[in-house]
């Protein structure tokens, strides 16, 4: 069982395994971005990714820890000087590995390991917007409401008659109230057509030349 036993062996010993990645993390911190394989790629990120906490913790045991794997002590003091400053606001993921293609020798998977630069805004979290969920009914309010619009229905249909029997009271009333009226009208237009028929029997001797009045004096 291969327990305990995390990392690659990349077909070499381990001790040539170390030196390697040694020579690699150093040169990574030094130039701030190296080119390798994939594979190597992935495994410097744990070298590095551990560097980077240790000159992040900045006590003496850290950096006696760190400069037993780095080759150069000027690499390791200006590891500690910006780890602070730089790496802050982000806890992991201090490595980026971009691919870049095959080789053209033996066609390997080439990709380009770099230290990461975070933003000034990358330490602020953003507030998460909660979004407002949907109230959803409740079976009682829903019955209450559907009895509610049943009894009001019930209540406009008992209505309906009522308001049509009181239309039919009105109308009769209106309608004798109009005849009412009508009377005076009547009798006056009576009286006009009266008045015009007297004038025109007066008017019609007159104009034959007649006196309305007998002649008394024969």
């Amino acid at each position: 069982m291969r327990h305990r036993k995390s990392g690659l062996k990349l077909n070499r010993t381990a001790s040539h395994r170390d030196a390697m990645f040694r020579n690699m993390v150093t040169s990574l911190f030094k130039h701030q971005r190296i080119q390798t394989t994939d594979a190597k790629a992935k495994e410097l990120r744990r070298w590095a990714d551990h560097l980077v906490t240790l000159a992040k913790r900045g006590d003496l045991h850290a950096r006696r820890q760190a400069m037993a794997i780095v080759r150069e002590k000027n690499v390791v003091h200006k590891l500690f000087e910006e780890a602070q400053s730089r790496f802050s606001a982000i806890a992991g993921g201090y490595t980026r590995v971009v691919k870049l293609g095959r080789r053209a020798g033996d066609a390997a998977p080439i990709s380009v390991i770099e230290l990461v630069t975070p933003s000034a805004d990358a330490g602020k979290t953003k507030k998460k917007t909660v979004k407002a969920k949907a109230a959803v009914p409740d079976k009682k309010t829903v019955e209450e409401k559907a009895a509610v619009d049943e009894k009001g229905s019930d209540t406009a249909t008992e209505t309906m008659p009522v308001e049509e029997e009181t239309r039919k009271a009105a109308e009769p009333e209106e309608k004798s109230e109009e005849q009412a009226g009508d009377h005076p009208v009547a009798e006056a237009a009576t009286q006009e057509t009266e008045t015009k028929a007297a004038d025109d029997k007066n008017e019609a001797p007159e104009q034959s030349g007649e006196s309305p009045l007998p002649d008394t004096e024969k």
